[in-house]
């Protein structure tokens, strides 16, 4: 079977990386920044959604490209893989930002509400009714199909900021909730980027021209702010913090394997294989690209662990008595980094102490290695890039 445009399953994750290999190095140099218009991204991997959940992981895809080209050649591709481990290693160092911008996108919707210019603005760009071409082309194009080139994505987000004059935390959370790939730290820090909070005083301002030029003329934009008016921080960057201590999992243990769209191949982690595996509670996805990705890791792991009692989307509040039912005196899980997952089970944590449980959880050496080069700027994780990939390759 070919592999969909933009897989949701393992097997199609590795059949849609085959076919992209050839191009992984000059091809994807040249033309990843075109956009070509929906359902013609051809220049680029279309792994992100797979990506995201770990159905694939950053080690398999870089090392399958560095099987088929040198890192000089495919610098390109293998430092955009890289930028995903750079979002995920600066927000773990300072995961207050998540926190912060949950409370801010919630003050920002009631702030609308004193403001019925803003409110109409908000209006327009959500229902693709603002009059910038290019614009409204994308915000049907994400509504549609749950994707927007990464290059869209950033001509997106300086629009809504800058020409539209709109919260920058609104924003994020209309493509966090509309995104196949809708990653936390990406999505987010990616937007304070754009609305030059991350790196400071430096701000994207989207170009007329390049936008011209990069869509091969189908959107020709007027009206774009000409100034970057950067918003007043609402979010105060805090200084990084070590990444938080976690238990790893006792293989010694009765284990209730806890599966979360954070990492759906943790059969590929030894750690996690090692363990009596008595019960395995697959934790409810955010939509239905999440159940996609769900059902096809409840296929994989019922193979691995056949004999494992499967529990189907329980509530983060049943999971104690659930493992506890299955005899289980531990609840084992990949690590949980700053986002939704992780926000939705720390009310549960010390439940599960008062029950007898111990809570574990297993970080991949790709993130362990990386993670802590990612306290500044994307440079001094660039700088290690091939350190790190000789240490990952198998």
């Amino acid at each position: 079977m070919a592999s969909p445009a933009f897989p949701l399953t393992r097997a199609n994750a590795f059949e849609r990386l085959d076919s992209f290999l050839p191009a992984a190095a000059g091809a994807y140099a040249r033309l990843r920044n075109k956009d070509k218009g929906q359902g013609q991204h051809q220049h680029v991997s279309r792994l992100s959604a797979a990506l995201r959940r770990r159905l694939i992981t950053e080690q398999e895809v870089v090392s399958a490209v560095l099987n088929r080209h040198d890192l000089g050649s495919a610098e390109k591709y293998v430092s955009e893989v890289f930028w995903r481990t750079y979002w995920k290693g600066w927000l773990e160092q300072r995961p207050t930002v998540w926190e912060q911008y949950l409370v801010a996108v919630k003050d920002a919707l009631s702030g609308l509400e004193a403001s019925p210019g803003q409110k109409a603005r908000h209006a327009a760009a959500t229902n693709a009714n603002t009059g910038i071409d290019c614009f409204d082309a994308w915000a049907v194009e994400l509504q549609e199909t749950g994707y927007l080139h990464n290059w869209a994505r950033m001509q997106f987000a300086s629009i809504w900021i800058f020409t539209l004059g709109l919260p920058w935390e609104l924003g994020a959370a209309y493509m966090f909730d509309r995104l196949m790939d809708a990653d936390p730290a990406s999505n987010t820090l990616s937007w304070r980027w754009v609305a030059g909070l991350h790196t400071a005083g430096k701000a994207y301002l989207a170009d007329p021209e390049r936008i011209r030029a990069m869509t091969d003329g189908r959107y020709v934009p007027s009206g774009l702010a000409r100034q970057a008016r950067i918003p007043a921080d609402t979010l105060r960057l805090p200084s990084p913090t070590s990444i938080r201590t976690i238990s790893a999992p006792d293989p010694d243990l009765a284990t209730m394997l806890l599966v979360t769209t954070e990492d759906l191949s943790v059969e590929t982690m030894a750690v996690m294989r090692a363990l009596p595996v008595k019960a395995i509670a697959f934790m409810e996805g955010r939509n239905e690209w999440d159940r996609i990705a769900l059902d096809d890791a409840v296929a994989r792991l019922t193979q691995t662990w056949h004999a494992a009692v499967i529990d189907r989307a329980p509530a983060p509040s049943d999971l104690a008595a659930a493992a506890k039912a299955a005899g289980c005196t531990q609840i084992a899980t990949a690590f949980l980094p700053a986002g939704p997952v992780a926000t939705a089970l720390q009310p549960y944590r010390s439940e599960f102490a008062r029950s007898g449980l111990i809570f574990a959880e297993s970080m991949r050496d790709w993130d362990r290695n990386g993670w802590p080069h990612c306290r500044k700027g994307f440079f001094a994780l660039k700088e290690k890039i091939p350190a790190l990939v000789r240490s990952a390759r198998p």
